[in-house]
């Protein structure tokens, strides 16, 4: 396996975003998350105060969704839903672009509402993953997220929000990454089920996943690694070995 398990790791943004999840289940999974280690959990806004209290001092970032799950809010009151996710302790922002603005060509409007977004992030030291919704997108339109996301510095551009009626695929995740500008990054969310998967997308060039079958994915890792021998060389080693 040629990275390390932190590279790995330090990919997975853990959702906790169905509807059903009990408040058990979402303390559970801040738990489960920070004891894997990863980037940061993706949780139901209304759970962002006590996510960022179970999170504090993990390394893991508390993160939630804005305009979630289709983007039709108006943007009013998506800024409202970003400050007050700021607020709660959010350090990054997964918001959904109007998917029906885009499919009617308001370019305009989706710049406007992206550029509010973004600049109120920035200006607060928050991170800001815009998400297409691609399986609603044409190519044609797809790119020009792309280029409008990354004229604005948006942090990441993501696929999906995994309640479409597809996620990342391959062929989406190649027009974005061949369509951004750095610094924005890409996330792939919905599909990543494996640590195959995973470092597959790593490989491409992805810097985030979105899943929810983080155990599944990371477990493997884990079992790769032989605890003493890397402790021994100084290197990084998750807890819960």
């Amino acid at each position: 396996m040629n990275c390390s398990y932190h590279d790995a790791s330090k990919m997975i943004d853990h959702a906790l975003l169905m509807p059903t999840l009990t408040q058990d289940e979402l303390e559970a999974g801040c738990r489960m998350a920070a004891a894997y280690e990863v980037a940061s959990v993706c949780i139901m806004p209304y759970y962002v105060p006590r996510c960022a209290e179970l999170l504090e001092g993990s390394g893991v970032l508390p993160s939630t969704v804005i305009g979630f799950p289709h983007g039709g809010q108006a943007t009013s009151t998506k800024i409202a839903e970003s400050e007050k996710a700021i607020a709660d302790g959010a350090i990054e922002l997964d918001m959904v672009i109007n998917i029906s603005a885009a499919l009617s060509g308001q370019w305009q409007y989706i710049t406007r509402e992206i550029d509010e977004i973004v600049s109120l992030a920035h200006a607060n030291q928050r991170k800001v993953k815009v998400i297409f919704e691609n399986c609603y997108l044409g190519d044609d339109q797809k790119q020009r997220l792309c280029e409008i996301c990354c004229e604005l510095k948006a942090d990441w551009i993501k696929t999906s929000t995994g309640f479409g009626t597809s996620g990342a695929t391959m062929p989406d995740l190649e027009l974005m990454l061949a369509k951004r500008t750095l610094p924005t990054q890409v996330k792939a969310a919905g599909g990543v089920r494996d640590l195959e998967t995973l470092l597959k997308v790593r490989d491409m060039g992805v810097s985030r996943v979105g899943a929810s079958a983080t155990a599944a994915i990371l477990d493997p890792a884990r079992e790769h690694w032989d605890l003493e021998a890397v402790q021994a060389n100084g290197d990084d080693q998750p807890t819960g070995y």
